[in-house]
């Protein structure tokens, strides 16, 4: 088969392909490296079977190309992290809305299976858990510079139901909570990240608010399995699907579980959403998923505990500082 992932230098784009590599297909990215990395696919830019193309989404006679070539589009690309979102609420919508209406437009012209990855920031402002895809959104205000994300998230997936009923383009659409692994990065606000490399270089531990904020976090390849099903299955067809795991911890518990993990002497403190973002900042209090329809269709169960997702990155983190200070890098990568 061959596939095509927008996006697919960034976290989740760069191990999706690798596992397409592993199983026989050829892979063909696009990506801009705005948030990306050409890190990220150094293992695998070798290889015949792998292609990439360093562009935007939004370069209509690329994309039409790269459709074309492609059995199935994976669209990643879009503007991700909160901190990003917040201070480039222009770049977020543009890049998120124009994406999709380009990768849309063209898989149409012959009817291309498309998964478009969105996000469970379009529950917005709900408080009631868990969050079932078929639950009534609650967005904030519109001069909330954060909920910029959420809407324009949620426009994508109305264009890619819309592209399935009117134009018959077989869309799939998953709903990613708290995706986290190696090769994410901090630099936008992923809060892993930033926790591991704090408590592994003896920075204080920022925590924003009160830390009684609550997350579900699943690891990479139990998010990769799933997208790669979901591509695949002919009933998940014009559907929304949650891709999670139910198990919450606090954000201040993440904090003290990070310090224990590394042997840290961090400090654990607390800054305010206003210092961290902008004045009015707005958090979601608890974020967690209702996964029995994707249970039901492909059998999806996370496999990685917290424990687990969390040594995987504190594994990352400390080969890329030992690599900064002088230690080989591993660099092979067997298909």
């Amino acid at each position: 088969m061959k596939v095509l992932i927008t996006g697919g230098a960034g976290f989740i784009g760069s191990h999706l392909a690798e596992e397409h590599l592993k199983r026989g297909d050829e892979v063909y990215i696009i990506d801009d490296l705005s948030t990306g990395s050409m890190e990220n696919i150094e293992r695998v830019k070798g290889l015949p079977s792998f292609h990439y193309y360093l562009d935007s989404v939004t370069n209509h006679h690329l994309i039409a190309e790269l459709v074309d070539l492609c059995d199935v589009v994976y669209h990643l690309a879009a503007a991700v992290g909160v901190k990003l979102i917040v201070e480039s609420p222009v770049r977020t919508i543009e890049t998120n809305i124009r994406g999709t209406e380009v990768v849309l437009h063209h898989a149409a012209k012959k009817r291309k299976r498309v998964l478009i990855t969105s996000t469970s920031e379009v529950y917005g402002k709900r408080d009631r858990v868990p969050f079932q895809e078929d639950d009534d959104l609650v967005m904030g205000a519109t001069n909330k510079g954060r909920w910029s994300y959420a809407c324009s998230k949620a426009i994508d997936e109305f264009l890619a139901i819309a592209y399935w009923k009117e134009k018959k383009v077989p869309t799939v659409i998953a709903r990613l909570f708290n995706t986290v692994g190696p090769r994410q990065t901090g630099r936008y606000g992923m809060v892993i990240p930033n926790f591991v490399r704090q408590a592994l270089t003896g920075e204080d531990i920022t925590v924003y608010g009160d830390g009684s904020q609550s997350r579900c976090f699943t690891h990479v390849s139990d998010v990769v399995w799933a997208l790669m099903r979901l591509v695949e299955h002919p009933k998940a067809v014009g559907e929304v699907y949650n891709i999670g795991s139910d198990r919450e911890v606090t954000i201040l518990q993440l904090a003290e579980r990070i310090k224990s993990l590394t042997g840290s002497d961090s400090e654990i403190v607390f800054l305010p959403y206003e210092q961290a973002y902008e004045e009015g900042f707005e958090d979601m209090l608890r974020r967690v998923p209702d996964t029995l329809k994707i249970h039901r269709l492909i059998d999806y169960q996370p496999t990685f505990d917290l424990d687990e997702i969390l040594g995987s990155v504190i594994d990352y983190q400390r080969s890329k500082l030992a690599t900064k200070f002088g230690a080989p890098a591993p660099t092979s990568f067997q298909v």
